[in-house]
């Protein structure tokens, strides 16, 4: 097969636009949410043409869509996926916690946590973009809750332990420690809220 060069380079070149679009979007909306997000913003930010930033995505909805994908999978990197090394149940599920904690401390995205920052602007406006917020949130979730059951099913929780309100417990303080931690600029509260996630899955100081 004949591979047209020029047109190569095309492609090429507009993936390299639309990696570098989104990864200013994700830094924008984590700090002024998804509204705040403009084919001219971010045109302008990255000293691009408006129309080959608008020709990658073609309407605000699709850019903030997408802007939801590439921080899923900047979150998988840098969360899930170093956590699945850990051998499942209570294991993982500290893995998982301490790497949120990592990723929320380490302002991998410049206003904390891109999850909490967005899905409180959107959780009440129906449509795409508020589904794909809660299809990430009910991922997250599971993801945390199956480790637990695993965990329970071999007999490493505390007594009297359920494996779906302790997740919903642990996603609560990992959230509660990224909001307190961002609004008053105090790390502290990782640690403080690393130990205690620590007590409630039975792990000894």
């Amino acid at each position: 097969m004949v591979v047209d060069s020029s047109t190569d380079g095309r492609v090429q070149r507009g993936n390299e636009t639309r990696r570098a679009v989104l990864g200013r979007a994700v830094q924008v909306a984590s700090v002024e949410g998804l509204g705040a997000l403009s084919i001219g913003r971010l045109a302008t930010d990255l000293g691009l043409s408006k129309s080959g930033v608008f020709a990658g995505f073609g309407s605000k909805e699709e850019l903030q869509l997408a802007t939801v994908r590439a921080a899923r999978r900047i979150f998988y990197d840098r969360v899930v996926a170093p956590a699945l090394e850990a051998p499942p149940g209570v294991g993982r599920v500290r893995s998982l916690c301490e790497f949120w904690m990592d990723y929320s401390r380490g302002r991998v995205f410049e206003g904390g946590c891109f999850f909490y920052s967005v899905t409180a602007e959107f959780d009440a406006q129906p449509g795409p973009v508020r589904d794909s917020l809660a299809e990430a949130a009910l991922e997250w979730e599971s993801l945390i809750t199956d480790e637990l059951r695993a965990a329970a099913a071999s007999g490493d929780l505390p007594p009297g332990s359920d494996p779906e309100e302790l997740a919903l417990l642990l996603t609560s303080l990992m959230d509660g420690a990224n909001v307190h931690a961002v609004l008053h600029d105090d790390p502290s509260r990782y640690d403080r809220t690393m130990r205690a996630i620590h007590r409630l899955l039975g792990i000894p100081a």
